[in-house]
């Protein structure tokens, strides 16, 4: 019979995250774009003395426990303040996509049970809508002193989070929770039916931090600066938020302000070495240093996720601009990172388009992540390369079941991601597309993504997206999107005859719409559901 190890029983907390950097890198910076403009600077010591008072003010409040505090915010100082007093008090930190629509905004604080609600002045417009709805709210919290907290027409339970905080002790005693104890709550963002409640452990998010921190993930240490694009309301800010903490790393917040030409700047100012965010935020910045003829004097890397990046887009950034991009995947139901593409000694000695394409791929899983792919019938196919089917994931911070769900969300203890992928014999995984988004055309399979990475390929391109129509022969058949970059002509006729040349001729799509702009959701990924509605019919 195995013996029990002889090691003390210490929960993974994100109270000791915080509790950590305070003790340790006490002086490191926090810097932080308000909502109203300035600049704002803190320290970790600061911080963990501020959020031990929120701890207190909510305590006060009367909030247990168990209970659920909302936020509607940007990435800001006070939203952080709020994940580590929040969690840990033993409290759910519930983090709400604002871009959500209103009547699912509304259905996720009521399902969350939200008693506070913390928001930036932003959103007061935003709250003025839904607060009615929200009956088991108690307070609104505005992430601002009294002079930035907007009078919110028709709701008179709103406080400022300065007034809320001030006079509260600097002292608290975080709980020894069970370290499974629920910690945060994110819902999926909800493209077909009401978005489903992802809660999250202390244990989870502790050791994926953790793991984000190592050289081949995100590489985080005191000697780097962090600028997390990601918000901090999609999937916790991929854990940099505890990843930072934990590592010691200077934070830097871009609050509301994530067109070009602000990240630019306030990377050049704070001298930011690392990034993470979708593909349509380097899109914009990238189009800003171009236009500008603009260097980056100290961005190392980006990590990016949430959607394939555009090779054209990878090869832009490591060859022309020196920036390393790492490529990730994962996905509310994972906690943050899953796998993470990263060139090895060998790999950095190939020529540049076979980086590209490695960089490319979704890479290899991160440790404590296992995953496969199965076909129609949840037979485990080859590791290939080639041999494409429905991904399936399984490890220590993955979903098992849905919040307030009776039913496990797994199938034979795997959860399966609804992603099309292939995974090659180095363990490189590559998605191919959502199976939502395949399209099936005579028996063959096309992927979305691949045509659309081959469309953004073209200069003129700034951004494409494909869906299938159906097709009375062929079953389905692709229909392109394109938006034009300002100032280029592009016709369909110079479209089709480019991807031609890139793509097998049965996978050429059978029309092209030109549009302003595609429609983009809360977590940045063009939503193609939006674009079926409208454009969806049927090829004659």
């Amino acid at each position: 019979m195995p013996q029990t190890g002889l090691m003390m029983n210490r929960p993974l907390l994100i109270s000791g995250i915080l509790e950590h950097a305070a003790a340790q890198f006490g002086e490191q910076e926090i810097v932080s774009r308000e909502t109203h403009g300035p600049l704002h600077r803190t320290t970790y010591a600061q911080a963990a003395q501020r959020a031990r008072q929120l701890a207190n003010a909510l305590a006060q409040l009367g909030l247990k426990a168990g209970s659920a505090v909302g936020s509607i915010a940007w990435n800001n100082h006070r939203h952080l303040e709020a994940y580590y007093a929040v969690s840990g008090s033993g409290m759910v930190m519930h983090t709400c996509n604002p871009r959500l629509h209103p009547q699912q905004l509304i259905y996720v604080i009521n399902h969350a049970e939200d008693e506070v609600v913390l928001f930036d002045a932003t959103f007061a417009p935003l709250i003025k809508g839904i607060a009615a709805h929200c009956p088991q709210v108690r307070a609104w919290v505005c992430l601002a002193d009294a002079a930035n907290t907007p009078a919110i027409e028709g709701v008179s339970s709103v406080l400022n989070y300065e007034d809320l905080i001030h006079g509260h002790s600097a002292h608290f005693d975080w709980p020894d929770l069970d370290e499974t104890s629920g910690a945060a709550l994110c819902y999926t963002s909800g493209t077909t039916g009401n978005p489903k409640g992802v809660l999250y452990s202390h244990r989870a998010i502790v050791m994926n931090a953790t793991t984000a921190c190592l050289p081949d993930v995100l590489a985080l240490s005191t000697q780097e600066t962090v600028l997390p694009v990601v918000p901090m309301f999609h999937i916790n800010a991929w854990c940099i938020p505890y990843a930072a903490l934990l590592s010691g790393t200077k934070l830097v917040f871009p609050g509301p302000k994530l067109d070009g030409p602000s990240l630019y700047e306030l990377m050049e100012s704070e001298q930011v070495t690392i990034s993470a965010g979708v593909p349509t935020i380097w899109m914009g910045l990238i189009q800003h240093v171009e236009q500008n003829n603009l260097r980056f004097a100290t961005m190392k890397r980006t990590a990016v996720g949430g959607s394939a990046m555009p090779m054209a887009l990878v090869a832009k950034f490591m060859d022309t601009y020196g920036v390393e991009v790492r490529h990730g995947w994962g996905m509310t139901e994972t906690t943050a990172v899953a796998t993470m593409s990263n060139l090895s000694r060998t790999d950095r000695q190939k020529p540049a388009a076979e980086q590209h394409a490695i960089v490319a791929k979704q890479g290899k899983t991160v440790s404590g992540i296992e995953i496969k792919v199965v076909d129609e019938n949840g037979q485990t196919l080859p590791r290939d390369g080639s041999s494409q089917g429905e991904l399936m994931v399984r490890g220590q911070w993955i979903v098992e079941r849905y919040y307030k769900s009776d039913t496990s969300a797994l199938v034979n203890g795997w959860f399966p991601t609804g992603d099309i992928a292939t995974i090659d014999t180095q363990g490189t995984m590559q998605i191919r597309d959502r199976t939502k988004d395949v399209i099936k055309t005579g028996g063959e399979w096309i992927s979305s993504i691949d045509l659309e990475n081959a469309a953004i390929a073209h200069p003129a391109v700034a951004m494409a997206a494909v869906i299938g129509i159906k097709h009375p022969k062929w079953d389905e058949r692709p229909l392109l999107f394109i938006v034009r970059k300002p100032g280029q002509s592009l016709e369909k006729a110079d479209i089709l005859e480019f991807l031609a040349t890139k793509v097998a001729k049965w996978w050429v799509p059978d029309d092209v719409v030109f549009l302003e702009s595609l429609p983009v959701g809360g977590t940045g990924k063009v939503q193609k559901n939006e674009l079926r509605k409208t454009y969806g019919g049927v090829f004659s």
